[in-house]
């Protein structure tokens, strides 16, 4: 990603990162503002701006470092170094929360995160697990700010817990020569090709995104697989099929000797409906009435009757092709 505008808070040049930013980006217009949460002409931008301001980069510093507690791959889920992200998946959850601000922004006082990272880890009884990518995709973050290369080898250095981050994006190879120590998860988040191309715009295909996990687990990370978000369009079954076969066949043994799975079904909203008809009009349509029901406020999901049948059929194909991977969990 190279930015068209930045808008920075001007504390941020207070940091190291903030001055390598700047240097960096030193052709582009810097825009300052008093917070990278609520900037006004862009919160004023019609929905078609959405595909447009994915192409700025908002730079701040992260004030709150609140972890939550988490029950599914980590213990915890923490606030880490960036938040959005310049990909356009037309259900990206992200949207639920910023609405057509879901652009990239970058936090520049990653030393405080760390400290809080290693402190925590350091005061636990047990090897606990940290969630540092629910809020962005760390593998897109670090071609702009290194700043994952940076993480992991940090935190290895301490030598307690573990962190991991999930990803669509393949361009890990700065990560494979790095001091890990085994302690990093990297969780690849994969789809059929045909809803990669018309629905995650922007991400990587899925072929690269096999091998960027292949080469992961080569490297002696840990590894896990997100076949996430399942999306029922029309001719899902064969989709999805063919997405495990793929699998079976690229997966090194090696990778499939460590994997776990995920298996997560779409979840859409109003916002999305909202922004996705006036940012990419000629697009998939992935609201069905026929098939989802409400969920909370301005929030649509599967009915429970289309899941159970989804979830049926992807146990069935996963225990026939991939018998030997656990599924930890299916939501």
């Amino acid at each position: 990603m190279y930015p068209d505008k930045i808008f920075y808070e001007p504390a941020v040049l207070h940091y190291e990162l903030g001055t390598k930013l700047r240097e960096k980006f030193n052709t582009v217009p810097w825009i300052p503002i008093e917070s990278h949460n609520n900037i006004e002409q862009l919160r004023k931008n019609e929905n078609n701006q959405f595909a447009k301001m994915k192409q700025h980069l908002i730079i701040g510093v992260r004030k709150s470092l609140k972890y939550t507690p988490n029950h599914k791959v980590s213990d915890f889920l923490v606030p880490y170094t960036s938040s959005g992200c310049s990909a356009m998946c037309l259900y990206c959850y992200l949207v639920c929360n910023y609405n057509k601000c879901a652009y990239l922004r970058l936090f520049v006082n990653r030393e405080q995160m760390m400290a809080k990272l290693v402190k925590t880890a350091g005061a636990s009884h047990k090897d606990i697990v940290f969630e540092i990518g629910s809020n962005s995709d760390l593998i897109l973050e670090n071609t702009i700010t290194q700043n994952l290369e940076w993480t992991i080898e940090e935190f290895a250095k301490k030598e307690k817990g573990f962190l991991t981050f999930p990803t669509k994006f393949d361009m890990v190879e700065p990560l494979t020569s790095l001091n890990h120590k085994g302690r990093i998860i990297i969780r690849m988040s994969v789809n059929p090709q045909e809803i990669i191309r018309k629905i995650e715009f922007g991400t990587s295909p899925l072929s690269k995104r096999i091998d960027a996990i292949n080469q992961m687990s080569a490297a002696g990370y840990k590894v896990g697989l997100l076949i996430a978000p399942v999306i029922m369009v029309e001719n899902w079954k064969a989709l999805y099929k063919e997405l495990i076969e793929q699998l079976a066949d690229q997966l090194s043994e090696k990778t499939r000797k460590q994997l776990i799975i995920e298996i997560i079904f779409m979840t859409y909203s109003y916002v999305h409906r909202a922004i996705n008809q006036d940012a990419f009009p000629n697009a998939v349509n992935l609201f069905d009435d026929k098939l989802m029901t409400g969920r909370g406020r301005g929030k649509y999901w599967y009915r429970q009757d289309i899941r159970t049948e989804g979830e049926e059929f992807l146990r069935k194909e996963l225990s026939q092709k991939l018998s030997d991977v656990p599924i930890l969990y299916v939501i």
